[in-house]
């Protein structure tokens, strides 16, 4: 946050409760404490405090795989964002889908998270080169941790119905079960397992490819900032039509193409559509970079947010 503001972050790895949460918050003279929810931790610290003061709370996504907990932990959230004098949410897609926050719309507040484009705006022609001769042209890029709801399973199926080469950075729980899945389909040249790779070395891949694909199958994907950092990069995306944020973030037919969910034939044809017309990559490409500046910005998404707080304080 700009100005001489104190901003006091509690982080306490992944305790199922922490007592000194509960201190901190009902000690605490801020003038707004800052929740960012679901986290049942979180919630039961801010009840249990009694804190009275101004509340804003970012609402990141509903709690989609654990429908026990969620169940049990609801009427505690709805606790929370009743009292909140404020909720950002990420999309308006994730706004008007989210049965949560179907009861509190009146206090809901947009503002899509924000990143430092800059490093993926930074073209190191070296190094492009170089993955240019260690994989060719006609890549196809995705990253991610490879689990469930990435949707990885299709784009590799997708890969049989595409003259390219599909980069995968990430690492995860699937991966044996991905390699084996290539190895089945017999495109195990095309499906290049790169692995987990530091931050500040993955923008190179980025400008060595031609596409970028996030096949994501579930809304446990609520917004997909990989997308972001691709669109820094003016490369076309390829995303999938959840009731989420995804497809907020690139926008069909304007910064990339959208296809059905869990569909690897209409996922070949749009990644094919792209690689086969060099002009519409650069179209989308470019378009994407605009919407990436002036929507999903670092300083836009602080700027947004300062404006809230004031407001809050204002009231």
């Amino acid at each position: 946050m700009r100005g001489t503001g104190k901003v006091t972050r509690l982080t306490f790895a992944s305790t199922p409760l922490c007592p000194a949460m509960v201190g901190q918050i009902r000690r605490s003279d801020a003038d707004i404490v800052h929740l960012h929810l679901p986290n049942p931790m979180a919630v039961l610290a801010y009840l249990a405090s009694g804190h009275r003061g101004r509340v804003v709370v970012t609402y990141h996504s509903d709690t989609v795989r654990q429908r026990l907990l969620g169940a049990m932990f609801e009427p505690l959230l709805h606790q929370v964002l009743r009292r909140s004098s404020a909720i950002i949410v990420t999309s308006p897609n994730y706004l008007q889908t989210s049965a949560v926050l179907a009861r509190h719309r009146d206090r809901c507040h947009v503002i899509p998270y924000g990143i430092r484009l800059e490093q993926f705006e930074h073209r190191d022609d070296a190094a492009v080169a170089a993955l240019t001769r260690q994989y060719g042209h006609r890549l196809v890029i995705s990253v991610g941790r490879l689990v469930y709801y990435k949707g990885f399973e299709y784009l590799i199926r997708a890969m049989s119905q595409v003259q390219g080469k599909l980069l995968i950075v990430g690492d995860g729980p699937l991966r044996r079960d991905l390699i084996q899945l290539s190895r089945t389909l017999g495109i195990e040249d095309k499906v290049i397992f790169v692995g987990e790779i530091q931050n500040d070395a993955v923008t190179p891949y980025y400008h060595a490819s031609d596409v970028f694909a996030l096949a994501s199958v579930a809304r446990s994907e609520a917004f997909g900032i990989v997308q972001i950092e691709a669109m820094a990069a003016r490369l076309p995306v390829v995303n999938t039509n959840l009731d989420s944020g995804v497809p907020f973030v690139s926008l069909h037919a304007q910064t990339g193409l959208t296809v059905l969910p869990q569909d690897s034939g209409a996922l070949a044809k749009a990644i094919n559509t792209l690689l086969d017309d060099p002009q519409l990559r650069r179209q989308l490409g470019a378009a994407g970079h605009l919407r990436a500046r002036q929507e999903f910005h670092l300083d836009v998404m602080v700027g947004r947010i300062s404006a809230l707080y004031e407001a809050v304080m204002s009231d």
